[in-house]
Protein backbone atom coordinates (compact mmCIF):
# COMPACT_ATOMS: atom_id res chain seq x y z
CA UNK A 1 0.00 0.00 0.00
CA UNK A 2 2.84 2.39 0.86
CA UNK A 3 4.46 1.61 -2.49
CA UNK A 4 1.24 2.50 -4.34
CA UNK A 5 0.91 5.73 -2.35
CA UNK A 6 4.51 6.66 -3.15
CA UNK A 7 3.95 5.94 -6.84
CA UNK A 8 0.80 8.09 -6.82
CA UNK A 9 2.74 10.99 -5.28
CA UNK A 10 5.45 10.65 -7.91
CA UNK A 11 2.90 10.71 -10.74
CA UNK A 12 1.21 13.73 -9.19
CA UNK A 13 4.64 15.37 -8.99
CA UNK A 14 5.10 14.70 -12.71
CA UNK A 15 1.80 16.50 -13.37
CA UNK A 16 3.06 19.48 -11.36
CA UNK A 17 6.30 19.56 -13.38
CA UNK A 18 4.45 19.28 -16.70
CA UNK A 19 2.03 21.99 -15.60
CA UNK A 20 4.91 24.28 -14.67
CA UNK A 21 6.30 24.15 -18.21
CA UNK A 22 3.46 26.33 -19.54
CA UNK A 23 4.40 29.55 -17.69
CA UNK A 24 8.09 28.73 -18.15
CA UNK A 25 7.73 28.43 -21.93
CA UNK A 26 5.35 31.41 -22.12
CA UNK A 27 7.99 33.69 -20.59
CA UNK A 28 10.82 32.19 -22.63
CA UNK A 29 9.27 32.50 -26.11
CA UNK A 30 8.82 36.25 -25.65
CA UNK A 31 12.51 36.81 -26.33
CA UNK A 32 13.72 33.52 -27.83
CA UNK A 33 12.78 31.63 -31.03
CA UNK A 34 10.24 28.93 -30.08
CA UNK A 35 11.41 26.04 -32.29
CA UNK A 36 15.03 26.62 -31.28
CA UNK A 37 13.84 26.24 -27.68
CA UNK A 38 12.23 22.89 -28.58
CA UNK A 39 15.31 21.79 -30.53
CA UNK A 40 17.74 22.36 -27.66
CA UNK A 41 15.28 21.04 -25.04
CA UNK A 42 14.87 17.73 -26.84
CA UNK A 43 18.56 17.46 -27.66
CA UNK A 44 19.31 17.68 -23.93
CA UNK A 45 16.55 15.15 -23.23
CA UNK A 46 17.87 12.81 -25.96
CA UNK A 47 21.36 12.75 -24.46
CA UNK A 48 20.03 11.95 -20.99
CA UNK A 49 17.58 9.32 -22.28
CA UNK A 50 20.36 7.72 -24.32
CA UNK A 51 22.21 7.18 -21.05
CA UNK A 52 19.10 5.86 -19.26
CA UNK A 53 17.82 3.58 -22.05
CA UNK A 54 20.94 2.59 -24.01
CA UNK A 55 20.46 -1.12 -23.22
CA UNK A 56 16.92 -1.01 -24.68
CA UNK A 57 17.80 0.44 -28.11
CA UNK A 58 17.46 -1.60 -31.34
CA UNK A 59 17.69 -0.80 -35.04
CA UNK A 60 14.11 -1.90 -35.77
CA UNK A 61 12.90 0.93 -33.50
CA UNK A 62 14.35 3.69 -35.68
CA UNK A 63 11.56 4.03 -38.28
CA UNK A 64 8.64 3.70 -35.80
CA UNK A 65 10.53 6.19 -33.63
CA UNK A 66 10.74 8.57 -36.60
CA UNK A 67 6.97 8.39 -37.14
CA UNK A 68 6.39 9.11 -33.46
CA UNK A 69 9.02 11.84 -33.60
CA UNK A 70 7.07 13.61 -36.35
CA UNK A 71 3.93 13.68 -34.17
CA UNK A 72 5.93 15.01 -31.22
CA UNK A 73 7.59 17.64 -33.41
CA UNK A 74 4.20 18.83 -34.65
CA UNK A 75 2.67 18.68 -31.17
CA UNK A 76 5.41 20.58 -29.36
CA UNK A 77 6.00 22.92 -32.29
CA UNK A 78 2.38 24.05 -32.63
CA UNK A 79 2.06 24.21 -28.84
CA UNK A 80 5.03 26.49 -28.22
CA UNK A 81 4.33 28.77 -31.20
CA UNK A 82 0.72 28.96 -30.02
CA UNK A 83 1.98 30.15 -26.64
CA UNK A 84 3.19 33.36 -28.29
CA UNK A 85 -0.42 34.23 -29.11
CA UNK A 86 -2.42 32.84 -26.19
CA UNK A 87 -2.11 32.58 -22.43
CA UNK A 88 -0.26 29.83 -20.61
CA UNK A 89 -3.53 28.86 -18.91
CA UNK A 90 -5.42 28.51 -22.20
CA UNK A 91 -2.52 26.50 -23.61
CA UNK A 92 -2.60 24.13 -20.63
CA UNK A 93 -6.33 23.45 -20.81
CA UNK A 94 -6.52 23.19 -24.61
CA UNK A 95 -3.46 20.92 -24.83
CA UNK A 96 -5.17 18.53 -22.40
CA UNK A 97 -7.87 17.92 -25.02
CA UNK A 98 -5.64 15.23 -26.51
CA UNK A 99 -7.45 12.94 -24.05
CA UNK A 100 -10.78 13.71 -25.77
CA UNK A 101 -9.36 13.48 -29.30
CA UNK A 102 -7.59 10.16 -28.72
CA UNK A 103 -10.66 7.83 -29.13
CA UNK A 104 -11.42 9.35 -32.53
CA UNK A 105 -7.82 8.99 -33.70
CA UNK A 106 -7.84 5.42 -32.35
CA UNK A 107 -10.86 4.73 -34.56
CA UNK A 108 -8.99 6.00 -37.63
CA UNK A 109 -5.79 4.04 -36.95
CA UNK A 110 -6.78 1.05 -34.79
CA UNK A 111 -10.47 0.82 -35.75
CA UNK A 112 -11.50 1.00 -32.09
CA UNK A 113 -15.20 1.62 -31.56
CA UNK A 114 -16.28 5.17 -30.68
CA UNK A 115 -18.60 5.08 -27.66
CA UNK A 116 -21.40 7.41 -26.56
CA UNK A 117 -19.16 8.81 -23.82
CA UNK A 118 -16.59 9.83 -26.43
CA UNK A 119 -19.17 11.89 -28.33
CA UNK A 120 -20.49 13.50 -25.14
CA UNK A 121 -16.93 14.38 -24.10
CA UNK A 122 -16.23 15.91 -27.52
CA UNK A 123 -19.38 18.07 -27.36
CA UNK A 124 -18.42 19.32 -23.89
CA UNK A 125 -14.88 19.99 -25.10
CA UNK A 126 -16.14 22.06 -28.06
CA UNK A 127 -18.37 24.11 -25.74
CA UNK A 128 -15.43 24.53 -23.38
CA UNK A 129 -13.21 25.73 -26.23
CA UNK A 130 -15.88 28.24 -27.26
CA UNK A 131 -16.07 29.68 -23.75
CA UNK A 132 -12.35 29.64 -22.95
CA UNK A 133 -11.77 31.56 -26.20
CA UNK A 134 -14.08 34.33 -24.89
CA UNK A 135 -17.18 32.91 -26.63
CA UNK A 136 -16.03 33.80 -30.14
CA UNK A 137 -16.84 31.68 -33.18
CA UNK A 138 -13.40 32.56 -34.60
CA UNK A 139 -10.75 31.09 -32.34
CA UNK A 140 -7.73 33.05 -31.16
CA UNK A 141 -4.76 32.20 -33.43
CA UNK A 142 -2.77 30.79 -30.50
CA UNK A 143 -5.73 28.69 -29.34
CA UNK A 144 -6.14 27.31 -32.87
CA UNK A 145 -2.47 26.30 -33.05
CA UNK A 146 -2.81 24.65 -29.64
CA UNK A 147 -5.81 22.61 -30.84
CA UNK A 148 -3.61 21.29 -33.67
CA UNK A 149 -0.96 20.48 -31.05
CA UNK A 150 -3.50 18.52 -28.99
CA UNK A 151 -4.57 16.59 -32.08
CA UNK A 152 -0.91 15.78 -32.83
CA UNK A 153 -0.43 14.49 -29.28
CA UNK A 154 -3.54 12.31 -29.71
CA UNK A 155 -1.95 10.74 -32.80
CA UNK A 156 1.28 10.23 -30.83
CA UNK A 157 -0.55 8.40 -28.02
CA UNK A 158 -2.39 6.08 -30.42
CA UNK A 159 0.77 5.38 -32.41
CA UNK A 160 2.68 4.56 -29.19
CA UNK A 161 0.09 1.83 -28.61
CA UNK A 162 0.38 0.71 -32.24
CA UNK A 163 4.19 0.48 -32.01
CA UNK A 164 4.31 -0.87 -28.43
CA UNK A 165 5.69 -4.22 -29.66
CA UNK A 166 9.01 -2.49 -30.36
CA UNK A 167 9.73 -2.03 -26.65
CA UNK A 168 10.57 0.87 -24.37
CA UNK A 169 13.59 1.91 -26.44
CA UNK A 170 11.23 3.55 -28.91
CA UNK A 171 10.78 6.33 -26.35
CA UNK A 172 14.36 7.45 -26.95
CA UNK A 173 13.96 7.41 -30.72
CA UNK A 174 10.83 9.57 -30.72
CA UNK A 175 12.58 12.17 -28.56
CA UNK A 176 15.74 11.91 -30.69
CA UNK A 177 13.86 12.43 -33.97
CA UNK A 178 11.92 15.31 -32.46
CA UNK A 179 15.28 16.90 -31.64
CA UNK A 180 16.58 16.30 -35.18
CA UNK A 181 13.46 17.70 -36.89
CA UNK A 182 13.29 20.70 -34.56
CA UNK A 183 16.98 21.44 -35.04
CA UNK A 184 16.70 21.24 -38.83
CA UNK A 185 13.69 23.60 -38.87
CA UNK A 186 15.27 26.00 -36.37
CA UNK A 187 18.51 26.10 -38.33
CA UNK A 188 16.67 27.06 -41.53
CA UNK A 189 13.97 29.36 -40.12
CA UNK A 190 15.44 30.79 -36.92
CA UNK A 191 19.21 30.60 -37.27
CA UNK A 192 19.54 28.40 -34.14
CA UNK A 193 20.78 31.12 -31.74
CA UNK A 194 22.65 30.18 -28.56
CA UNK A 195 20.54 30.41 -25.38
CA UNK A 196 21.84 32.38 -22.40
CA UNK A 197 20.80 33.18 -18.85
CA UNK A 198 17.19 32.45 -17.93
CA UNK A 199 16.48 30.95 -21.37
CA UNK A 200 19.22 28.37 -20.86
CA UNK A 201 17.87 27.56 -17.39
CA UNK A 202 14.36 27.12 -18.85
CA UNK A 203 15.71 24.75 -21.53
CA UNK A 204 17.64 22.70 -18.99
CA UNK A 205 14.61 22.52 -16.67
CA UNK A 206 12.20 21.40 -19.36
CA UNK A 207 14.73 19.10 -21.04
CA UNK A 208 16.01 17.36 -17.91
CA UNK A 209 13.12 17.41 -15.48
CA UNK A 210 9.98 17.77 -17.63
CA UNK A 211 11.13 15.43 -20.40
CA UNK A 212 13.87 12.90 -19.62
CA UNK A 213 13.47 12.41 -15.85
CA UNK A 214 9.68 12.80 -15.93
CA UNK A 215 9.43 10.08 -18.55
CA UNK A 216 11.85 7.83 -16.64
CA UNK A 217 9.81 8.26 -13.44
CA UNK A 218 6.62 7.61 -15.39
CA UNK A 219 7.97 4.34 -16.75
CA UNK A 220 9.20 3.28 -13.30
CA UNK A 221 6.20 4.20 -11.14
CA UNK A 222 3.12 4.14 -13.39
CA UNK A 223 2.97 0.29 -13.44
CA UNK A 224 2.58 0.37 -9.64
CA UNK A 225 -0.88 2.02 -9.79
CA UNK A 226 -4.03 1.31 -11.76
CA UNK A 227 -4.02 2.83 -15.25
CA UNK A 228 -7.18 4.86 -14.65
CA UNK A 229 -5.73 6.26 -11.40
CA UNK A 230 -2.55 7.29 -13.20
CA UNK A 231 -4.63 8.99 -15.89
CA UNK A 232 -6.61 10.91 -13.25
CA UNK A 233 -3.36 12.11 -11.68
CA UNK A 234 -2.07 13.23 -15.08
CA UNK A 235 -5.33 15.07 -15.73
CA UNK A 236 -4.31 17.53 -13.00
CA UNK A 237 -1.64 18.94 -15.35
CA UNK A 238 -3.77 21.78 -16.82
CA UNK A 239 -5.01 22.71 -13.35
CA UNK A 240 -1.44 23.04 -12.10
CA UNK A 241 -0.57 24.84 -15.33
CA UNK A 242 -3.23 27.47 -14.62
CA UNK A 243 -2.44 27.79 -10.89
CA UNK A 244 1.27 28.26 -11.55
CA UNK A 245 0.50 30.73 -14.35
CA UNK A 246 -1.75 32.63 -11.93
CA UNK A 247 0.98 32.74 -9.26
CA UNK A 248 3.94 33.53 -11.53
CA UNK A 249 2.36 35.53 -14.38
CA UNK A 250 -0.78 36.88 -12.76
CA UNK A 251 -2.97 35.19 -15.39
CA UNK A 252 -6.67 34.94 -14.61
CA UNK A 253 -9.45 33.60 -16.79
CA UNK A 254 -12.75 35.40 -17.28
CA UNK A 255 -15.93 33.91 -15.81
CA UNK A 256 -16.62 32.39 -19.25
CA UNK A 257 -13.03 31.14 -19.34
CA UNK A 258 -13.35 29.33 -16.02
CA UNK A 259 -16.65 27.80 -17.13
CA UNK A 260 -14.95 26.68 -20.34
CA UNK A 261 -12.06 25.20 -18.38
CA UNK A 262 -14.57 23.32 -16.20
CA UNK A 263 -16.27 21.90 -19.29
CA UNK A 264 -12.92 20.83 -20.75
CA UNK A 265 -11.97 19.11 -17.49
CA UNK A 266 -15.43 17.46 -17.40
CA UNK A 267 -14.84 16.10 -20.91
CA UNK A 268 -11.47 14.70 -19.82
CA UNK A 269 -12.92 13.10 -16.69
CA UNK A 270 -15.69 11.46 -18.74
CA UNK A 271 -13.01 9.80 -20.86
CA UNK A 272 -11.05 8.72 -17.78
CA UNK A 273 -14.15 7.36 -16.03
CA UNK A 274 -15.00 5.42 -19.20
CA UNK A 275 -11.55 3.83 -19.06
CA UNK A 276 -12.12 2.84 -15.41
CA UNK A 277 -15.43 1.17 -16.28
CA UNK A 278 -13.82 -0.70 -19.17
CA UNK A 279 -11.16 -2.12 -16.86
CA UNK A 280 -13.64 -3.32 -14.22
Amino acid sequence: MKEKAKASLVLLGISVIWGSTFPVMKVTVKDFPPITFIAIRFTVASLLMLFLLKKELRRDQIIPGLILGVTLFLGHGFQIVGLKYTTASNSAFITSLYVVFTPFVAYLILRKIIKVEDSVALILAILGLYLISNARLSLNYGDLLTIIAALSFAFQIVLVEYFSRYGIGIAFWQVFWNAVLSTAYALIAEGLPTPEGSVLLAILYTGIFATALAFFAQVKYQPKVEAYRAAILYSAEPVFGHLLSLVTLGEMLSVKGYLGALLIMSAIWIELYKEKLNRN
